[in-house]
């Protein structure tokens, strides 16, 4: 059944007295915002933080998220794009919250050129942070889309920027990042397109947030495995969550974000990501599941990103509400 507006408009408002409760316990939230209610889809990438502070970050927008009017966004102080491929930075969108099936999610609301990723920060007043030439490329976006591209800050490898209560810093991932030729548009658009090519705006990254509480969080991005998992996300940040991709093909597979997880990053609790599949049926993992593999081989705690199902983790990463 589709979420009606005054169902969100409840959820939210319920979603607010526990937020409430969350903050000033000092626990982190976590709200994934899939294709269907209480489910992991096939397009399900984004997720909302919040600190204990209040500020609100969106992480990999993508297609589930209904545009800046989806009622289950609230406030949002900063978007997250790891990269610029279409089912993260956002070419096309859910017209309502909940329209389409979890395998078939009704995407046929265009967002090219300027992106849902874009079209949620200047509506909701919200930074875009990223790495590398994202910056300037998601800067002439904004504006385009009637924004201040001011608006869009860079934050290199080692670098890091606060947003309220939260320090934002990007580590590499190990993944492509072109930019289709639908997101240009143009002529130059029409010879990329021609020739099958993308435009390149530097390297794709991951993130790793750090929160007033204390928790570090690692957010994968696409990628595979790479030194920095260790060296960097676990030795100098010491990351206790970690949201990873467990696609294959195009991103770390079930064993490759199981050795991620235990061996390098060394997370006390794991998020899993981009499954690309039907996950679960009725919130219960299905059994031969590219997620079944990952959630049953993986040491730490693995919670499952159920849309609309708010989680909170305590500065140790543990989860103590919502799990």
């Amino acid at each position: 059944m589709t979420l009606t507006r005054c169902a969100a408009a409840a959820l939210l408002a319920a979603g607010s007295l526990w937020a409430f409760t969350a903050s000033a316990q000092g626990l982190v939230e976590v709200t994934p915002l899939g294709g269907k209610e209480g489910e992991f889809c096939r397009y399900d990438r984004a997720m909302v933080f919040q600190d204990p502070d209040g500020t609100r970050i969106l992480y990999d927008v993508g297609r589930t998220v209904a545009g800046p009017d989806d009622p289950r966004l609230g406030d949002i102080d900063a978007v997250l794009v790891s990269h610029m491929h279409g089912d993260h930075l956002g070419d096309r969108r859910l017209p309502a919250v909940e329209a389409g099936t979890c395998a078939e999610p009704d995407i046929s609301v265009m967002t090219t050129p300027n992106s849902n990723s874009v079209e949620i920060a200047v509506a909701k007043g919200a930074k875009i942070v990223v790495g590398s030439e994202m910056q300037s490329f998601l800067a002439g976006k904004m504006k385009a889309a009637g924004g201040d591209p001011t608006d869009s800050l860079l934050v290199r490898f080692g670098a890091s920027r606060k947003i309220g209560g939260v320090a934002i810093t990007t580590v590499p991932a190990a993944h492509s990042n072109g930019v289709s030729p639908a997101f240009i548009g143009g002529e130059l658009g029409e010879h990329l397109a021609e020739a099958g090519l993308n435009a390149y705006v530097g390297p794709p990254t991951g993130y790793v947030l750090t929160f007033s509480n204390g928790l570090a969080v690692y957010l994968s991005g696409d990628t595979g495995i790479t030194a920095e998992q260790d060296s960097v996300v676990r030795g100098y940040y010491g990351a206790k969550l970690a949201v990873i991709n467990i696609g294959d093909v195009f991103t770390t597979g079930p064993s490759e974000a199981v050795y991620v997880t235990d061996e390098l990053v060394q997370a006390v609790s794991v998020i899993p990501s981009h499954a690309n599949e039907v996950a679960t049926d009725g919130g219960k993992v299905v059994a031969g599941t590219r997620t079944e593999s990952f959630m049953s081989s993986v040491k730490a705690a693995a919670h499952l990103p159920l849309s609309g199902r708010t989680m909170a983790f305590d500065a140790n990463g543990h989860c103590v509400e919502g799990c």
